[in-house]
C-alpha cells in the first residue's frame, strides 16, 4: 500500500516556520483580499485565508464589493492597493462575476504584490525559468510535499493531467526546472488511460471524479481535484484503487489543500521582505 503525503502536517510545519520569523518583525505584512459578489464557497476560502492570517500575525484586510460592480471601478481598487506601501501582497478571490473580464483585473495587480501569481510578469519569469519570482500557491505545494517526501523529480516521467493557468501550465514548468520530463494531458486527450500507466509520477487537476483509477507499480500520484459529491469531496484519483500500486499518494481532503493556503502566507511574507528592501 502506497505512504499517504500527509498535506496537514507539512502545511503545520511551515505555517510554524513563518510564525516564529513573523513574531521576530517590528512591522507586519499586510494581505489585500478582493471578494466581489455573494459566492458562498468564495466566502468560506476568503473567511479561512483571512483566520489564517491572523493567526500568523498577519495585518489582514478583505474588501467586499458588489456583485454588479462596474470593471474600471474594481480596476481602481487595486491601483489604490497597488499604491499603498502598507499592503505587501493582493489577491483577487476566483470566480469573478461573468461581466468582469479576469485576465484583465489580475494583470492589473502590481507584480511584487502578487501573490497568487497569476501576472504574466510572474508567469514569464516562471516560464523562463527566472528566479525569484512569485510562483502559483498551489503548484508551489506540490513541489514542497514532494520535496519533504525526498521524491526525486530528475529523470522522471511525469504526466500532468489538466491545463489550467493555475496549477496545470505552472506545475508542469516546474516540474522541467526539476530536469523531469513532462508530459501535458487534458480531458480530451486520447489514450489517458495507457498515458497514466507509461508516467512515474502522475499529478491530476482537472476536477473530473476517477478520472485516474489505476497507476504503474511504484508511481507517485498527486491529487488536486476537488469535487463534492453525494458522499462528500473526492479527488480526480480513485484513492483505494489506486494506493494498491503507488509508492505515494495524496489524500482528498488532507493532500495539497492545506499546502495551498500554507503557501500563500509564504508567497505573502516573501513579498513583505522584498518590499522591505525596496523601501527602507
Amino acid at each position: 500500500m502506497a505512504v499517504i503525503i500527509d498535506g496537514k502536517k507539512i502545511a503545520e510545519k511551515v505555517i510554524d516556520n513563518i510564525k516564529k520569523e513573523v513574531d521576530l518583525l517590528e512591522r507586519k505584512p499586510k494581505l489585500a483580499v478582493i471578494l466581489v459578489g455573494n459566492n458562498p464557497a468564495s466566502e468560506i476560502y476568503v473567511r479561512n485565508k483571512q483566520k489564517m492570517a491572523l493567526k500568523l500575525g498577519f495585518d489582514s484586510v478583505v474588501l467586499t464589493l458588489p456583485a454588479d460592480i462596474s470593471e474600471e471601478n474594481l480596476l481602481e481598487q487595486i491601483y489604490i492597493l497597488n499604491e499603498d506601501v502598507n499592503i505587501n501582497a493582493i489577491l483577487v478571490q476566483l470566480p469573478l462575476p461573468a461581466h468582469l473580464n479576469k485576465q484583465r483585473i489580475l494583470e492589473a495587480i502590481e507584480p511584487l504584490k502578487d501573490v497568487d501569481g497569476f501576472t504574466t510578469h510572474n508567469f514569464g519569469r516562471l516560464s523562463l525559468g527566472y528566479f525569484p519570482c512569485v510562483v502559483p500557491c498551489t503548484p508551489k505545494g506540490i513541489v514542497r510535499l514532494l520535496d519533504e517526501y525526498d521524491i526525486s523529480l530528475e529523470g522522471k516521467k511525469v504526466l500532468v493531467i489538466g491545463r489550467s493557468n493555475i496549477v496545470g501550465k505552472p506545475i508542469s514548468l516546474l516540474m522541467q526546472n526539476r530536469n523531469a520530463t513532462v508530459t501535458m494531458a487534458h480531458s480530451k486527450t486520447k489514450n489517458l488511460e495507457e498515458l497514466i500507466l507509461s508516467n512515474d509520477i502522475i499529478i491530476s487537476a482537472v476536477g473530473i471524479t476517477n478520472i485516474v483509477n489505476q497507476v504503474s507499480k511504484g508511481a507517485v500520484v498527486i491529487d488536486v481535484g476537488i469535487n463534492r459529491t453525494e458522499n462528500g469531496l473526492k479527488g480526480d484519483v480513485n484513492f483505494e484503487l489506486v494506493s494498491e500500486n503507488a509508492s505515494y499518494i495524496t489524500p482528498v481532503p488532507g493532500g495539497v489543500g492545506p499546502m495551498t493556503i500554507a503557501m500563500l502566507m509564504e508567497n505573502t511574507l516573501e513579498l513583505f521582505k522584498i518590499q522591505e528592501k525596496l523601501l527602507f
